[in-house]
């Protein structure tokens, strides 16, 4: 017998798609504009990816990530990345401590700002790749090595990195290796004019918000995993496994300008995330099933930081964002 009462994945797919547009709502209470940003960093947290954020000072980073852990009732913690900053900053450290009742000393570890489940990694390349090292194992493998011995971080785990694309002098840019292990590369760009008036219209006021909390750590566990069940049919599959394929030069599937323009193409994690992803934002809109154009709509922030031009794009003027353009626009 026909039901029209829906199913447990609808349901499913109702309940994180309410949640999702309700954590946007919030945040929208304080942070004007760039919707893309936020929708691209939520789907980012619920696939149990990793962002690195492009963007000068002054728009609005730290208010977003710390409206975002509130808005999910999650710890929160910032490091300014500097040049003498060390390891143990970040992961923590032994201290002797004294034994009150038998009198002997012994090492105690307190734990470091990585034990918190939403980071911001702020200004990364302003620190040695030792310090980013550090930083770049707890987001790969959900714990930290002090002292030889290792400890587990909460779940979630999220960490959001900035880079200050203005002053480029004593800095310790990522290289392409390391940036591979963020599913996101976001590039912020400055407000509108009208968004600017409403951002000096709020933040030169009195005016006080209530942001609410929607989710819990359980609950967002739960979509993480919940993510994961969502099918994709094979077309979508196949077609998403050849754009990456297609960013990699001397390949069979590869075009002319790919051989032209290109250095270097994805690997393999690129089509993880545009597959995770892409069920995030089916999800977020409801819809139990994948589309290609989920997987067309999260390929620049996928692919950006994972393909590299070489001089010839450099001439024409060609930026990654055009290759990836040229890329689809052929599949």
């Amino acid at each position: 017998m026909h039901s029209d009462l829906p199913t447990a994945p609808e349901k499913a797919a109702a309940e994180f798609s309410e949640s999702f547009q309700s954590i946007r709502d919030e945040i929208s209470k304080v942070v004007v504009g760039q919707s893309d940003i936020v929708e691209q960093l939520l789907i980012s947290l619920f696939s149990g990816g990793h962002c690195v954020l492009v963007g000068v000072p002054g728009l609005a980073k730290t208010l977003l990530i710390q409206t975002v852990a509130q808005t999910m009732n999650l710890s929160f913690s910032r490091i300014q990345f500097t040049p003498d900053l060390m390891p143990g900053d970040i992961t923590g450290t032994e201290v002797i401590e004294d034994d009150q009742e038998t009198g002997r000393k012994h090492f105690k570890f307190i734990k470091g700002p990585i034990f918190a489940n939403i980071i911001l990694a702020d200004e990364i390349n302003r620190t040695p790749p030792k310090t980013q090292a550090a930083l770049l194992e707890g987001m790969q493998e959900f714990n930290v090595t002090a002292s030889g011995q290792k400890f587990e971080l909460d779940r979630p785990f999220f960490v959001l990195a900035t880079q200050n694309p203005i002053e480029q002098e004593g800095t310790y840019p990522l290289p392409e290796a390391q940036l591979d292990r963020f599913m996101f590369h976001l590039q912020l760009d400055y407000p509108s004019v009208e968004e600017e008036k409403q951002i000096v219209s709020q933040t030169t006021s009195t005016r006080h918000v209530d942001i609410k909390s929607i989710l819990n750590k359980e609950k967002i566990l739960e979509f993480q995993n919940l993510v994961r069940e969502v099918p994709v049919p094979t077309h979508v599959l196949e077609k998403t496994v050849k754009l990456v394929t297609m960013t990699r030069p001397g390949c069979d599937l590869a075009p002319d300008f790919t051989d032209k323009f290109l250095s270097w193409g994805a690997g393999p994690r690129a089509s993880q995330y545009l597959i995770l992803g892409s069920k995030t934002r089916a999800l977020a809109q409801g819809r139990y099933n994948v589309e290609f154009e989920d997987i067309e709509s999260l390929a620049v922030p996928v692919l950006r930081h994972r393909i590299v031009t070489n001089y010839a794009a450099e001439a024409e003027g060609l930026g990654t964002v055009d290759i990836i353009r040229m890329l689809l626009n052929n599949l």
